[in-house]
């Protein structure tokens, strides 16, 4: 995610965590808090590897404002919201400090602002792959005896929700819509930012996202490209 939050994304938040009330989430609040202490790891590595990736990426594209900015870091200090953060946790929607950058110092800027866009992205699936492979040396090296064991269950947890955390980011941040990647990339292929309809989804991009996630659009969009993906992992793995 690329812009700033504004009042519509805490809006969002809200209704978020009242749904979760009313669906009995926290009904039991040791085993939703141990559940989410198995989730932290994942969404930290997962946005703090997404933003970085951004960040790099510009600066070798020319752009030093990521650099300057301190952002060229896998530190989650430098990437992780508080309030996406917390959001992330209660809501199951979050975000990350968005990386500014200055396409101006881009050499081919269609070009490069493309290759940004898609760094994120393509970041978590990279990030999902690596744990994939790691959860495969665990199985292989230690056995399903030690993983089903009470440490071992919690390590094998934490590496399975980093492979479906970074899944999800990876589907959710290529979904067309402002201010996610996906619309920067289609943006950036088809020209968009030359036409009235880019900057009219532009300005209203946030009420059509807030309207997806209510609606459960944007789940329906997620829920079987995460399975499949996580399915094929899973099969990888075994």
């Amino acid at each position: 995610m690329r812009r700033n939050v504004d009042i519509t994304f805490l809006i969002l938040v809200a209704i978020l965590v009242l749904n979760s009330f009313r669906s009995g989430a926290f009904s039991s609040p040791m085993e939703w808090l141990m559940n989410e202490l198995m989730l932290l790891p994942g969404i930290i590595i997962g946005l703090s590897f997404h933003e970085y990736a951004h960040a790099l990426t510009a600066y070798k594209l020319g752009d030093p404002t990521p650099k300057m900015q301190g952002r060229v870091t896998i530190n989650p200090l430098a990437h992780i919201d508080p309030l996406g953060l917390i959001a992330l946790l209660f809501a199951g929607f979050g975000w990350g400090v968005p990386v500014q950058i200055d396409p101006s110092n881009f050499k081919k800027r269609r070009r490069d602002e493309l290759i940004v866009s898609v760094a994120g992205v393509a970041m978590n699936l990279l990030v999902a792959a690596a744990f994939t492979v790691i959860a495969k040396i665990l199985y292989m090296t230690v056995g399903a005896a030690f993983l089903s064991g009470s440490v071992g269950s919690i390590i094998w947890y934490m590496v399975m929700y980093v492979i479906q955390i970074n899944l999800v980011l990876m589907i959710f941040n290529l979904m067309p819509i402002p201010p996610l990647d996906g619309f920067s990339i289609i943006s950036e292929i088809f020209n968009l930012k030359t036409t009235n309809f880019y900057w009219t989804l532009y300005r209203y991009g946030n009420l059509i996202l807030v309207a997806f996630i209510i609606f459960g659009i944007a789940n329906m969009i997620l829920s079987p490209c995460v399975s499949f993906l996580f399915s094929t992992a899973v099969n990888f793995i075994f």
